[in-house]
């Protein structure tokens, strides 16, 4: 089952949620051009968390898969920016919605309890551990988070 709402009611307008999902649609318009081919293998590749990459256990020229026929090639950089810049980037149109469809259901509530402020941080702590965590358990991947 798909849900299209909730039924809790919220204090106050889900602004951090909003912001959120700005963006990430942002994101996905400016830095993934709209998902096409080349600009999502690039972005992926850019501003995706390698665990390999980001640990130095990749050199410069790696072919990193992206999909069945794309790639992209690292750069010589680390990229400690990925740590923050993959909580935003999304592997396609469906990635994209399905995120935030369920950003929208649920997060206004989760929102309304902590407040705007402590909802950012939470987001964004919880973007750091899934990295952390990924890093730590795949530490020569190529594959971007």
């Amino acid at each position: 089952m798909f849900p299209l709402y909730d039924e809790n009611p919220t204090i106050r307008p889900p602004m951090a949620t909003i912001a959120i999902i700005i963006a990430c649609s942002a994101a996905w318009v400016f830095l993934q051009g709209f998902g096409g081919q080349q600009a999502l293998a690039h972005s992926l590749c850019a501003f995706g968390l390698i665990p390999g990459k980001l640990l130095g256990l990749l050199p410069a020229g790696t072919r990193v898969p992206i999909g069945a026929d794309m790639y992209c090639v690292l750069q010589d950089q680390r990229g400690i920016y990925t740590l923050l810049t993959h909580m935003f980037m999304h592997g396609g149109w469906f990635h994209l919605i399905g995120n935030m469809w369920f950003l929208w259901v649920f997060g206004d509530n989760v929102e309304d309890a902590m407040g705007p402020g402590r909802f950012i941080l939470f987001y964004l702590l919880c973007g750091l551990a899934a990295a952390t965590a990924q890093t730590l358990t795949h530490t020569a991947s190529a594959l971007p988070m």
